[in-house]
């Protein structure tokens, strides 16, 4: 559907949503031609949003933006910071919910591989043969993923707050908030506000960085009148979450522009990497951004933005500000 913003773009500007999937997948029989890496992969119709003009620009044939997000997130976390990629690039900017998040169908399969199934099958049916993929998290080891798998089909990839070489210890512990999460008794008949208050203190105890608390709460949704769930497929994660940890070698590069970029207080893109980052991906650039930790679209989108920006439009005999 369409729904049209209250901006001053209003007579040129747009969002398009696919809120709910109807079917929670694709015949992969359909789609044999999409998965190379797996034949027996059916993808899931992945809900999504994009922003876009509605009359063409100069900038109209350049490749979209696809943006990712990172385990237990979801693409309305991403729609402030999509309108203002937009705005500075003039791109098209697509943001998705990976299977067992938002409003993506729930499945009991969960993967890396999964996940850039799905993707290609999302790009497919926008008709988007070419983009610049963003992943946060997870999302950007997905995006990774992808751009191995299907390199055609990546035009400049940029990584924030994750690496392909290890882990951060902190996302390690995610597999006990998960189990946390589920072990939340969610009492039915009080107000969705009441509600997140009883799982707020629960989580206070294990979560003390109210930010964080705030972001897990978004996943609380009301099924029906007074009856609380999570959106987030808690089982099917926690089933699989090995396979989020380690990340696949594949053998061979992605030789195209890749920019990493680390919240200067994190421990999740370790400078001691880049040279074996770079074994992988040989045109990788990094940046750092200055009092920001595992969220710096969040903590500083000023200077996310601007960061972003700039590598999806730099000319390629410009210099990077950014080493």
């Amino acid at each position: 559907m369409t729904r049209h913003l209250n901006s001053h773009r209003l007579s040129s500007y747009f969002v398009n949503t696919r809120s709910k999937s109807v079917d929670s997948s694709i015949s992969a029989s359909q789609n044999s031609n999409a998965i190379p890496l797996g034949s027996d992969i059916a993808p899931v119709q992945m809900s999504y949003a994009s922003f876009e003009y509605t009359t063409p620009n100069k900038d109209s044939n350049n490749p979209p933006v696809i943006i990712m997000h990172g385990l237990l997130g979801s693409k309305g976390n991403w729609n402030s910071i999509s309108k203002n990629i937009h705005a500075m690039t003039n791109r098209k900017i697509v943001t998705a919910d990976a299977r067992n998040h938002g409003d993506s169908p729930h499945t009991p399969e969960f993967s890396y591989n999964h996940m850039a199934v799905d993707l290609r099958a999302l790009m497919e049916e926008l008709g988007i043969k070419k983009a610049t993929l963003i992943g946060h998290s997870m999302g950007g080891r997905t995006v990774m993923f992808f751009a191995h798998a299907y390199p055609e089909m990546v035009d400049k990839l940029i990584v924030v707050e994750i690496s392909p070489i290890s882990v951060s210890p902190a996302f390690t512990r995610m597999s006990q908030l998960l189990e946390q999460m589920a072990g939340i008794d969610l009492e039915p008949n009080v107000p969705l506000s009441g509600a997140r208050k009883l799982v707020n203190d629960v989580l206070l105890k294990h979560v003390p960085d109210e930010g964080v608390r705030n972001f897990l709460l978004t996943n609380l949704v009301e099924r029906e009148y007074g009856k609380y769930k999570w959106r987030v497929n808690l089982n099917a994660i926690s089933r699989h979450f090995q396979n989020l940890v380690s990340f696949p070698s594949f053998g061979s590069s992605f030789n195209k522009p890749t920019l990493f970029i680390g919240g200067a207080n994190s421990e999740y893109i370790k400078t001691s990497e880049h040279i074996d980052i770079r074994k992988i991906f040989p045109k990788a650039k990094f940046a750092y951004i200055q009092n920001a930790g595992h969220f710096p679209h969040f903590e500083q989108p000023k200077e996310f933005i601007e960061t972003v920006s700039v590598f999806i439009q730099r000319n390629k005999t410009r210099k990077l500000p950014f080493g």
